[in-house]
Formats: C-alpha cells, sequence, structure tokens
C-alpha cells in the first residue's frame, strides 16, 4: 500500500497547477454518482492528501483507470503510460471476486438525522448530547433535536421529520435517529415516564410510510436500558499494582465491545 501510495503521489506531483485543478475536477464528477465532493477536494490540498483521497475512495484496484482517465483528460499522455502500469487485479483485498463490482450507497445527498435525548433523570446527558451533535455536524448531517418530549411531542416530531424526508426533491442519501432515554426491552420511555415502542419508531420510516427512503440506510442508535438487571463489570486486566484496592481497579462492562446487526427486527423472519 506504501509503494502504491508513492507511485500515485510521484505521478501527481509531475502536473502543473492548472493541470491538478482540471484533474480535481474530474474527479469529482467521476461515474454517474461522484464519489469525492468539493469538500474532499478543499481537505486534500497537499499532493499526498489528494493521493491518500484517491486510493480511499477509488479502491487499490481502481485508482489505475481513474488517474489514466484522468491524465488523459487534461492531455498529459506522458504519464499515461506511467499510470496504466500500476497494479490492478495484483492488488485485491481477500473478499474481493472476479464478478461485478460490489455496489454501495450513494452518500453524496443529503444526510439527515433525528437527535432525541431525555435529559431528566439521567446524568451525563448533555454530554451524551454534544458528542453525538459534534459528530453529526463532521459527518455532513442535517439533523433536528428532540429535547425531553412527552409522548406526543415525539411522535408529532418524529413524523414531522419523516415527512419531510419524503418531501425531498433533490434526494437523499441515509437517515439517521439517535434516541437517548431510559427504557425496557423494546421501548424507550420520555420524560413524562410514557413509553413509546420502538417498532413504532421503525414502522414510521419503512418503504411504505417513507419512500424516500427505499434502497437507502436507515440507521437506529438507541442508548437506553433494555431491562431491569444492573452490570457489576469486571476488573480490567492490566499492569495496575497488585495493592491497589479491588474497588478502585477499572472496571468493563461484563459486555463490551460488541457490534451486533440483526437482519429482521425482532419476531419477524
Amino acid at each position: 500500500m506504501a509503494v502504491l501510495m508513492a507511485r500515485v503521489e510521484s505521478i501527481l506531483d509531475k502536473l502543473t497547477l492548472p493541470e491538478k485543478k482540471v484533474f480535481k475536477l474530474y474527479v469529482k464528477s467521476f461515474s454517474p454518482e461522484p464519489r469525492i465532493t468539493t469538500q474532499d477536494l478543499e481537505a486534500a490540498s497537499t499532493t499526498s492528501g489528494l493521493a491518500d483521497l484517491l486510493l480511499k475512495r477509488f479502491t487499490m484496484s481502481g485508482i489505475s483507470g481513474v488517474l489514466t482517465e484522468g491524465l488523459k483528460k487534461i492531455g498529459r499522455m506522458d504519464l499515461v503510460a506511467e499510470s496504466e502500469s500500476l497494479p490492478r487485479t495484483s492488488l485485491k483485498r481477500a473478499y474481493e471476486n472476479d464478478g461485478p463490482e460490489l455496489e454501495c450507497y450513494n452518500m453524496d445527498q443529503s444526510r439527515k438525522a433525528f437527535v432525541m435525548c431525555v435529559k431528566k433523570d439521567r446524568p451525563g446527558a448533555e454530554k451524551d448530547l454534544k458528542l453525538i451533535t459534534n459528530w453529526l455536524e463532521k459527518c455532513k448531517f442535517e439533523y433536528t433535536s428532540c429535547i425531553d418530549p412527552n409522548e406526543a411531542e415525539l411522535t408529532k416530531e418524529l413524523k414531522q421529520f419523516r415527512d419531510g424526508i419524503n418531501g425531498i426533491k433533490d434526494g437523499i442519501s441515509c437517515c439517521l435517529v439517535t434516541l437517548m432515554a431510559h427504557g425496557g426491552e423494546g421501548f424507550i420511555k420520555t420524560k413524562l415516564n410514557e413509553r413509546v415502542n420502538l417498532s413504532d419508531i421503525f414502522e414510521m420510516f419503512n418503504n411504505e410510510n417513507c419512500p424516500a427512503l427505499q434502497e437507502k440506510p436507515k440507521i437506529f442508535v438507541i442508548q437506553a436500558c433494555r431491562g431491569d438487571r444492573r452490570d457489576g463489570g469486571v476488573v480490567l486486566t492490566d499492569d495496575e499494582p497488585m495493592e491497589l484496592d479491588y474497588l478502585e481497579k477499572k472496571r468493563l462492562p461484563t459486555f463490551s465491545d460488541y457490534y451486533i446487526i440483526y437482519p429482521t427486527q425482532k419476531g419477524m423472519q
């Protein structure tokens, strides 16, 4: 990877500033669904930054074709042979095969997020809210906040958010719904301790009720308890001195660093 990066940088270094500007315009419009935005290119202000961006977006096996076509567009035929000599199939990753290219979501359109947070009786809620909103801004999400709602307010806000998505005329890339509250298995609680079934929220954004999100990612982040049992945790195994009191040792939840993905909702085939 480091060798390929160096070779790509070497080719890009030979371009004049006007040529590099035209090349950037080409890669931004490459393919029917551009994978590189103006913001990406502005961030990649150096030659090494541009090379790194190209490798990340077009993969090791696709970078040669992108470079070659871009160089042809700016008339640098003297560099085409060098770009064509870059490895293609020999650098395939283990999960790639000779079949059609893997489909991926187009993330160049609007990214919408809904953030619901119950602050009442939840220490640390303000910090969590700040962290998630900062993350959403960095990832270019436009988000709607819903703070300390009751059941009617939450339902109304979610429906307005969903209807707004359906009304977008320029297209949408994805939707992310974050719900931070107390809860239990299959539900969350409002500030008035009312139960709201998660299945009802999921249903609002299905392919029938939210056609704008058909074949688009619909991400739900639920920060809420799923039962009444409390996890006492375990002591972290590290190099702390043995004389340290057991209760003073750093503790971990019994279960942590799990990433669990289900193909369907509970009870569905």
